[in-house]
């Protein structure tokens, strides 16, 4: 068969009108630009969060004047769930589990919450699969269960464990 004759995106014969047994047909290779380019997104992710751990790491927030205080505990007195997240933040990233987990035990949690999904999340992108991660109503009620179940347990008197 000639070249002409030849369905279109064939490959070319050879020099006696055959191919010699090699298999010239393109075949998609995984190649590494595009697996790097599918993990721009994560990586930029993990360097903001790093970042921002970097400078609560540096910037000590036991020492007044360098954050903001929270707003409901100034105007109320009563502990947010994120009361204590920066304390926490800095212990957590300084290796003090413990303070960490004192000053703020679901913020300790959340770190290894986000450190478990940012690694699902990597190897689905090198993988080039997509991501999703769908949350139901009921999640979403349980999520914010919990942060108030959390808010109100660590302002009682027996809860003043989970206060920061």
């Amino acid at each position: 068969m000639d070249d002409e004759a030849r369905p279109p995106g064939a490959a070319p014969l050879g020099v006696n009108g055959d191919n010699h047994g090699v298999d010239a047909t393109p075949t998609p290779a995984r190649s590494a630009p595009a697996a790097a380019r599918r993990l721009l997104v994560p990586l930029g992710t993990l360097a903001g969060v790093a970042a921002a751990f970097a400078y609560v790491g540096a910037v000590d927030p036991n020492e007044p004047g360098h954050y903001p205080v929270c707003p409901l505990l100034r105007l109320t007195g009563i502990y947010c769930p994120g009361c204590g997240g920066l304390r926490s933040a800095h212990d957590f990233i300084t290796g003090d589990f413990g303070a960490a987990l004192g000053a703020n035990a679901l913020a300790v949690a959340g770190y290894v919450l986000f450190a478990v999904l940012w690694v699902v999340w990597a190897v689905r992108a090198t993988r080039g699969l997509p991501v999703r991660f769908d949350l139901k109503d009921a999640h979403w009620w349980g999520i914010g269960a919990v942060l108030l179940i959390f808010s109100v347990v660590r302002n009682l008197p027996f809860g003043s464990v989970l206060a920061p």
